[in-house]
């Protein structure tokens, strides 16, 4: 089973990522900021990471970085509410960028093609 670890400081986003993921036959582990992702990061063998980028503390772009230094190969999906960050070059180390979106689809094919790459 594919384990995936979704970071994101909205609860609500959190629960639907992780009921839609496991519908998908995902195996989901959920964080609520850095220092929680972290951890399930460093003690957990991990095949992908969905990983939202406004949180407090410290964002996704950072978690990106300390994540890709660590293990450079595992994919890394960011979504944010915000296309803007598109346009960021500190994102070039992940795998896929997703807007958010009430629909899923993009977010689970995202995921498959990232997978099979």
């Amino acid at each position: 089973m594919i384990k995936v670890l979704v970071v994101d400081d909205e609860e609500n986003i959190r629960l639907l990522y992780r009921e839609e993921l496991e519908d998908e036959g995902y195996a989901v582990t959920v964080a609520a900021n850095a220092k929680e992702a972290l951890e399930a990061f460093r003690s957990t063998p991990f095949d992908m990471i969905v990983l939202d980028i406004k949180m407090p503390d410290m964002d996704g772009i950072e978690l990106l970085r300390i994540i890709k230094e660590e293990n450079k190969d595992i994919p890394v999906v960011l979504c944010s509410a915000y296309g803007r960050y598109k346009q960021d070059f500190r994102i070039w180390a992940c795998d896929a960028y997703v807007v958010k979106s009430a629909d899923l689809d993009e977010l689970k094919l995202t995921l498959r093609q990232v997978l099979s790459a």
